[in-house]
């Protein structure tokens, strides 16, 4: 498992309590998310309620990974063609646009992670498609998760799925290990083949957050360091959520009142095994 951290019960009581409230922070937000708001003002709302009433500090703010600037927010928010780390400011948002928003919060030393998709008005039938077969793909994913399961086998349902409707998957960019580190091993790949890489054990926790583009999988990198976009100026989305490896399959970590729920092919899966 080389470097993979294995948690202990106390650290997963402290991630179940930061994942928590990261999802927290997307229920609170989701009202202010509508036509003529400004990326900029729904970071500063996340912000003021991460730390003046959770408690909590907001991970991305100042985060700099070596060869990179200082992320410059608290969240991020990737708007339409924005695959990831979109950088919140005065862009003004319309009906008809989609957005991701992707928070993390500290609390207590330990990291909880989780995006969701917005829509601003009505949607167009392939925006609302997109983000419906990625949300499908991300829950695919999380429910190969199981002890003596392998990272290949999320990665190949999620392409399997995304391909099978006519997307692609980005390579770039992937999910990660987590816990009092923001972004540690294992690199959750979300392409794939089933049976390869690290095997599951339980107390490994982990994000699954795949990107998915309309057209094609190639992205380009912005001026401000941090802003990718799909090559093509496709449509992208993306899902996350942080989950934990337990003794007979996976439990999500981030889950909230306001989280949407699980597809009726996942709940029809918890059923059958309860």
């Amino acid at each position: 498992m080389g470097n993979i951290i294995i948690k202990t019960a106390e650290d997963i009581e402290g991630m179940r309590v930061a994942g928590r409230l990261a999802a927290e922070v997307l229920d609170y937000i989701a009202p202010f998310v509508k036509p003529g708001v400004t990326t900029g003002e729904i970071d500063r709302l996340c912000h003021e309620y991460m730390t003046n009433v959770q408690g909590t500090i907001p991970a991305p703010l100042n985060y700099c990974p070596p060869g990179y600037t200082p992320y410059p927010k608290a969240i991020c928010t990737s708007l339409n063609d924005v695959i990831c780390h979109g950088i919140p400011g005065d862009k003004v948002m319309k009906s008809g646009d989609v957005l991701n928003i992707d928070v993390t919060v500290i609390k207590n030393g330990y990291h909880g992670d989780t995006s969701r998709m917005f829509f601003l008005g009505e949607p167009s039938i392939l925006a609302r498609r997109l983000t419906d077969i990625t949300y499908e793909c991300m829950w695919l994913g999380i429910s190969k998760i199981k002890p003596g399961a392998h990272l290949g086998d999320i990665g190949h349902v999620i392409q399997q799925h995304a391909e099978k409707a006519g997307y692609s998957v980005v390579r770039e960019f992937c999910g990660h290990g987590i816990g009092k580190v923001f972004h540690e091993e294992p690199q959750v790949l979300h392409y794939g083949r089933p049976g390869t890489l690290e095997k599951l054990a339980a107390g490994m926790i982990f994000t699954v957050e795949p990107m998915i583009n309309a057209g094609r999988r190639e992205i380009r990198e912005m001026g401000d360091g941090w802003t990718i976009k799909t090559k093509d100026r496709s449509l992208s989305a993306q899902w996350e959520h942080t989950v934990l490896v337990t003794e007979t399959g996976f439990e999500v970590l981030t889950v909230s009142p306001g989280m949407p729920a699980p597809p009726a092919f996942i709940q029809n899966q918890v059923a059958a095994a309860a």
